[in-house]
């Protein structure tokens, strides 16, 4: 039980022992990709995911990364997907269409598949934000894919 003695709630749970996660990472920025992927694979294997647990696919970029999830999530083979990639401002429009269009395409992975997706995509005005942040992105995605894979498991156990 948790705070509310009447209630049932479900604690978060970051034991990722035995799920297999996908991970998508775009190479566009890659420097900064890599260190989100270095760190989100280091957290996973801290929660207990083995590294046969988890599959890379790698991607041009931002656009490309939800196309690589939904493929990945209808497979019906994972139990998380993690996002990974920078989307870094520059002197154009094209950095709110490639950061809105990415985000939208990740959350639609996960509501059209019911696959939870954590969306580790960086979006930042600078290089040196982007490569600031990427070692806590990439360990809190790694711990949103755990949590939510293990909610989802207990939801169903709960209400069956």
């Amino acid at each position: 039980m948790g705070r509310y003695d009447n209630i049932l709630e479900l604690e978060p749970n970051l034991n990722g022992g035995d799920l297999r996660i996908g991970l998508v990472m775009s190479r566009f920025n890659r420097d900064v990709s890599e260190g989100l992927l270095g760190a989100c694979t280091a957290e996973l294997a801290k929660r207990g995911v083995e590294e046969t647990g988890m599959l890379l696919v790698t991607v041009p970029g931002a656009l490309e990364i939800p196309l690589a999830l939904q493929k990945m999530a209808l497979t019906d083979q994972f139990d998380a997907l993690i996002a990974l990639g920078a989307v870094i401002r520059g002197d154009t429009y094209h950095f709110d269409i490639v950061s809105n269009q990415s985000a939208s395409g990740v959350a639609a992975v996960q509501l059209d598949t019911g696959i939870p997706v954590a969306n580790g995509i960086l979006t930042t005005d600078t290089d040196d934000q982007a490569l600031a942040r990427m070692s806590q992105k990439g360990t809190e995605a790694a711990q949103v894919a755990i949590e939510m894979a293990n909610l989802l498991r207990e939801l169903e156990e709960v209400t069956q």
